[in-house]
């Protein structure tokens, strides 16, 4: 009787044994998948890092995300919480995007969309501080299609804000919301559009060749010295800077004024100059005619 009993609660252990490592089996499994799950409301999975953001409709604001966070911290470079992407107006750009502080944004000729690439590091990421989310951060869309919208890892390891594939970037030179001095410069930078394109009819607004179009980027010192300014598009365009320009550097051929609305005395430039007065033009610029 006695060793029934013991067989009895021998069948009964091993069953209760079998049962709870059946329930631990489950629950690993379970714990597997949802790690293993990407986060949802990720960009375009042709991105590798497309599901470490969250992308939300609306601004920063709308969707009330903390003060002094995000964009609002205005810390350019630095991988933040949340960014903002913004249509909007800025200078004689519309559209281009802004971020969730106003400061416009540019791309860069020499990174690739397709697939996504930045090639700006070390100085140059200095000057042109990257858009750059925290990993699990949120991209507020403001007026911009999400399927423009994505992410790609940077050689840092960060994660850079891409829009229709290009790598997006502040200019340490835009000193308040609105700015637009990255417009232009070097014939390589230009503001982005909500679609990716260069905003402004930069030289070759498509994403290959260069259209033929011209840019200047205007430097107040001699030897291209800060600050700078640049200028692209068609027409005749005013300067910011009224009769500061020292030096200058020009894709194709811009015809320079010494008067507002491309009147006065002008010349014919291209390449660089590195001082304007060795042809008369030291502080007397006043406007460009593009093409």
């Amino acid at each position: 009787m006695k060793i029934q009993r013991l067989g009895a609660i021998a069948a009964v252990t091993t069953a209760a044994a079998l049962l709870l490592t059946a329930c631990g089996g489950t629950e690993d499994k379970a714990a597997g998948k949802a790690a293993d799950r990407p986060a949802a409301n990720g960009a375009s999975s042709a991105a590798p890092a497309s599901s470490e953001f969250t992308s939300l409709s609306g601004t920063a604001k709308q969707n009330k995300a903390e003060p002094k966070t995000g964009d609002w911290a205005n810390s350019p470079g630095k991988p933040q919480k949340w960014v903002q992407l913004s249509a909007a107006s800025a200078g004689a750009l519309s559209p281009v995007v802004v971020n969730g502080a106003g400061f416009t944004l540019y791309r860069f000729d020499n990174d690739t969309a397709k697939p996504s690439k930045s090639t700006c590091d070390g100085a140059c990421a200095t000057t042109w501080p990257p858009v750059v989310v925290k990993p699990g951060g949120r991209i507020f869309i403001d007026g911009v299609k999400k399927s423009d919208v994505g992410v790609v890892k940077r050689d840092d390891g960060n994660l850079q804000v891409t829009i229709g594939g290009w790598p997006v970037y502040r200019f340490n030179k835009d000193l308040k919301p609105g700015d637009t001095n990255g417009q232009g410069v070097g014939g390589t930078w230009f503001g982005v559009t909500p679609d990716g394109r260069k905003a402004g009819g930069g030289a070759g607004s498509g994403d290959s060749g260069s259209g033929g179009k011209s840019s200047v980027t205007l430097s107040d010192e001699k030897n291209f010295g800060d600050p700078s300014e640049g200028l692209a598009g068609t027409g005749c365009q005013n300067v910011g800077r009224d009769n500061s320009a020292s030096s200058l550097q020009a894709s194709g051929t811009v015809k320079i004024w010494t008067e507002k609305d491309c009147k006065g005395t002008s010349k014919s430039v291209s390449g660089t100059i590195a001082d304007l007065a060795s042809i008369g033009f030291d502080n007397t610029i006043s406007s460009v005619r593009f093409g």
